[in-house]
């Protein structure tokens, strides 16, 4: 179901709320106190974008295979951006751009299912470092997905670094944008766009993409457990978790910001260095090839692009 509401201090923290269950969207025209990445905070243009999130049950899901999840959410994002000609990709580790624009930013919120075991799991998707434990029997219990589009918006505080939106990208494409130095449009008429269609196709292919991850992953139906409807159905169709991990794998691959080409990254000490993503690891680092031709992989929080 979905829930609108007028404001909220972030959708993210609504979502937490017990009364929402699998599959339930909160959806804010305007968040007091958004949350993004590295701590910071997610500013959007009131009735401009779309500032979401979903509530799933990811009871099947280890609290080491979480990044699974982020694959499926940000390959949902690039699904719904080619449905209206739009060439996204995922820029490590939550966001999505277009171009070298950010169009969307992703937050995910885990609750640990009950038990003596704990792990350090960032808003990432990408283990941290556990404080007790074995990850590997830890489980996650339920997942909030924060997403914040930009659909509508056209102009941006001056402070973000590289803003961008949906119908800004769609004129491009079209041919239709505003040259804003020659002060002149080069095209006719503005693309306007439908909010609600918008969100209804992310979360349709959100669901099919969660839905697919589901079916692999849960122990097999004859258990006695009983399972929604298109999990059976997809039973037919089913495939080992590990084969489902490798597609994954590849395709959020193919769709990776930058990857073999020479970009500038700083580390948390400030020093700057030039690499080439080579690609991601299945459980979430970034592998970068420094100038010396070393392959170091990455956690969240060990580096960051450089715009």
């Amino acid at each position: 179901m979905f829930y609108f509401f007028d404001e909220l201090t972030s959708t993210i923290d609504e979502a937490k709320d017990g009364r929402y269950v699998h599959g339930d969207v909160v959806v804010a025209e305007h968040q007091t106190a958004g949350r993004g990445q590295r701590g910071k905070s997610w500013s959007s243009a009131a009735g401009e974008n779309l500032m979401l999130s979903v509530v799933l049950d990811t009871s099947f899901l280890r609290a080491a295979d979480q990044f699974l999840l982020l694959q499926t959410v940000a390959l949902a994002l690039v699904d719904m951006f080619s449905s209206y000609g739009l060439d996204a990709r995922i820029k490590w580790t939550n966001d999505i751009y277009i171009g070298d624009r950010k169009i969307v930013g992703v937050l995910i919120d885990h609750t640990l299912a009950a038990g003596p075991e704990h792990v350090g799991i960032t808003d990432s998707g990408v283990c941290g470092s556990a404080n007790s434990g074995d990850r590997r029997k830890v489980m996650i219990s339920r997942s909030g997905v924060g997403v914040g589009i930009n659909v509508g918006q056209r102009v941006f505080d001056p402070s973000l670094p590289n803003p961008t939106s949906m119908v800004l990208e769609m004129e491009r494409v079209a041919g239709s944008a505003v040259d804003s130095a020659a002060g002149s449009a080069a095209g006719s008429a503005e693309i306007i766009l439908d909010r609600r269609e918008v969100l209804q196709r992310f979360y349709d292919r959100l669901m099919e993409r969660f839905t697919a991850l589901r079916a692999s992953l849960m122990p097999d139906a004859s258990g006695g457990r009983n399972e929604p409807c298109e999990i059976s159905a997809l039973r037919s169709g089913w495939r080992p978790a590990d084969e489902l991990k490798l597609d994954l794998q590849r395709e959020y691959h193919s769709k990776i910001y930058r990857l073999d080409t020479p970009a500038t990254f700083e580390l948390p000490d400030g020093e700057r260095f030039t690499g080439t993503i080579r690609g991601v690891a299945p459980t979430g680092e970034l592998h970068i090839e420094h100038p010396y031709g070393s392959v170091r992989g990455y956690l969240y929080r060990e580096i960051s692009f450089v715009i």
